[in-house]
């Protein structure tokens, strides 16, 4: 699937949140400074586009639904920040984490706990 920009992610995550709907139930849960109608309506069509959403016609205005499932959505995510930011390397990124104190030695042992019951 195509890369998506801050913008689109962000309001995928919204979409996720709600599930499906039209564009102005997405404007009624996002937060304050709401951007216009029309710019979140272009961010949809985007994600459209990009084949994240999926759309249905009823006269003239349009339900939209994921066609991705969040999990994976956020898997993928995940994969792509690990490859370009961290060498593709998980351990790079906890490293990256514990030098600026982000995680600490419980939540690491946790990690480990978990880890070891799959």
């Amino acid at each position: 699937m195509e890369k998506l920009t801050h913008q689109e992610e962000e309001m995928l995550l919204i979409i996720f949140q709600k599930g499906r709907g039209f564009i102005k139930d997405f404007l009624e849960i996002m937060p304050e400074p709401r951007p216009p109608y029309t710019t979140v309506a272009s961010i949809v069509k985007n994600l459209e586009r990009k084949a994240y959403l999926k759309s249905t016609r009823y006269g003239n205005t349009y339900e939209y639904a994921p066609t991705i499932d969040e999990s994976e959505f956020k898997s993928k995510f995940m994969s792509g920040v690990v490859k370009n930011y961290f060498e593709n390397s998980y351990k790079e990124m906890v490293s990256f984490f514990v030098e600026k104190q982000k995680i600490t030695a419980e939540e690491l042992q946790e990690i480990i706990k978990l880890i070891e019951k799959k």
